[in-house]
């Protein structure tokens, strides 16, 4: 069987959810290779994480500083590497890190891409879901090794012990770019965004007041997202914006509260398992795709909500 190369974008020495969605997905296509970058200690965090899911083997691209250059660095040892073993595909996350690799991979192999797919086949045919969620269409890549990013909350990611070989390749980093200074972003509790399995966001409907959609999230362990019109008026960090020009999301749960349903908006987040929305205003286009609406005022209904959960916790 062929082998399948899963790109692990570690975050912190610990293995990001969308990877353990990754490697559940190559377990499907072939003999899982993951692969990292970085030092030893990245593995030796990494390993029991990866080994829950079944890889074979894990490759991991041994340098200092190769974190510190651009991402042609990490996409150069891939390709080199996907070449020598003759891989079928190369999975990574549909990230803004994720996408930039597999762009460069794609230029170095010659090969076609596919990007946001949310399944792949054992043919290696993948479905995308497009125009925010109207469309389903299904591609494959014609020439080359077949590179495919995966949108996160795609794949149901489920455990598949196994003791994977491991091998650590040193990289030589000889690129003339390299980033001067990095400042990590501050992170709270609360889950990353793109891979929440639940998002409470906010719109133009909060009036730059979003303690109530905190609130919310917070009681639900949940993401907090806005959308364009709250970011664009700096109520919110523009790193939270859900929509075409922000992040997309499938969340198994999506609660819009102050948010009209703006076309932008609903491309972001239409492909979410269940859809709750909140707006005063029963004409608002986001209860077309609604599968519960509450007709109401959010700084009313939120904190009952809130309430109402952490009564049940409690």
């Amino acid at each position: 069987m062929s082998e399948i190369l899963v790109f692990i974008d570690h975050r912190n020495g610990s293995v990001a959810k969308t990877a353990s969605e990754l490697l559940t997905l190559a377990r499907s296509l072939g003999e899982v290779h993951a692969i990292i970058a970085g030092t030893s200690s990245d593995l030796d965090a990494a390993v029991p994480a990866i080994n829950k899911f079944g890889a074979q083997a894990i490759t991991l691209l041994e340098s200092d500083e190769i974190n510190n250059h651009p991402s042609s660095a990490i996409a150069r040892a891939i390709a080199e590497m996907a070449q020598s073993l003759s891989s079928k595909a190369i999975l990574l996350p549909s990230t803004a890190r994720g996408k930039e690799i597999a762009g460069r991979l794609a230029v170095r192999l010659e090969s076609g891409i596919i990007t946001d797919a949310i399944n792949v086949s054992s043919e290696l045919i993948a479905t995308q879901s497009i125009f925010g969620g109207s469309t389903v269409v299904h591609s494959q890549v014609s020439k080359g090794i077949a590179i495919i990013t995966i949108r996160p909350n795609s794949i149901e990611a489920s455990e598949s012990s196994a003791s994977a070989t491991i091998n650590k390749v040193p990289i030589s980093v000889s690129i003339s770019a390299q980033i001067t200074s990095r400042e990590p972003a501050v992170r709270g509790a609360r889950p990353e965004l793109s891979e929440a399995n639940v998002i409470v966001s906010g719109g133009r409907g909060t009036d730059g007041n979003f303690a109530p959609i905190e609130e919310l999230a917070d009681a639900l362990g949940a993401a907090v997202g806005a959308s364009r019109a709250a970011t664009d008026a700096g109520w919110y960090p523009h790193s939270h914006q859900v929509g075409q020009t922000g992040k997309t999301v499938s969340p198994q749960l999506y609660i819009a509260c102050g948010i009209s349903g703006a076309i932008q908006h609903r491309a972001g987040m239409q492909t979410s398992k269940t859809i709750v929305v909140v707006n005063k205003d029963p004409e608002a286009p986001i209860f077309d795709i609604a599968d519960f609406g509450v007709i109401g005022d959010l700084f009313s209904v939120a904190p009952q909500a809130t309430a109402g959960i952490k009564a049940r916790k409690g």
